[in-house]
């Protein structure tokens, strides 16, 4: 069953652009650690999910970025976990340190979404990425891409997707610029 929903997720991910070739990775918390998407899958044909057990060694297929959603995991309650690459988010993430959208949406669901630092897969990012994380429910790592989390996959990706509107309002409004 969760199978289908992350291919479900995955295509809602590449249709809007969200994601592109093998990058981003989705994952779900399960009673004994989580379930990650497999390392160089493709999100809308993600195959088979590498489970992975508290405690226990990490898969060596399991998705590089496999230190952040189980950072998130230990850190906070959520259950669901969505990577993704959202080109304008990303390139917001460049200029500003925290981003305020202005839509109703994004005033909505997410008024201040945190930039953090961190190289991809490292446990640097993984903290940053889970203290961020802990008190809400979407932060972008500088110049790489979102990381939402939610309840549900459908939650993180409603979040990702939030990400790449209000950074397009921002930019399409003249207010893309730089606070650093």
């Amino acid at each position: 069953m969760q199978n289908t929903d992350f291919k479900r997720i995955g295509r809602r991910l590449f249709q809007e652009g969200l994601v592109g070739g093998n990058f981003g990775n989705m994952s779900v918390r399960t009673e004994y650690g989580y379930m990650i998407t497999r390392s160089g899958s493709y999100l809308d044909e993600p195959g088979d999910l590498i489970t992975v057990i508290t405690g226990e060694e990490t898969p060596e297929s399991a998705s590089s970025e496999y230190r952040v959603h189980e950072a998130i995991y230990q850190r906070t309650e959520h259950s669901a976990v969505v990577h993704a690459h959202p080109s304008s988010a990303v390139a917001a993430s460049l200029l500003m340190d925290r981003i305020n959208p202005i839509d109703s949406e994004g005033l909505m669901l997410c008024p201040e979404i945190t930039v953090v630092s961190g190289a991809p897969g490292t446990t640097e990012l993984a903290e940053n990425v889970a203290i961020a994380l802990h008190e809400a429910k979407l932060v972008i790592a500088r110049g790489h891409g979102t990381f939402a989390a939610g309840k549900t996959l459908d939650e993180a990706y409603l979040y990702t997707s939030l990400a790449d509107h209000s950074a397009r309002v921002l930019f399409y409004t003249g207010q893309f610029n730089a606070e650093k």
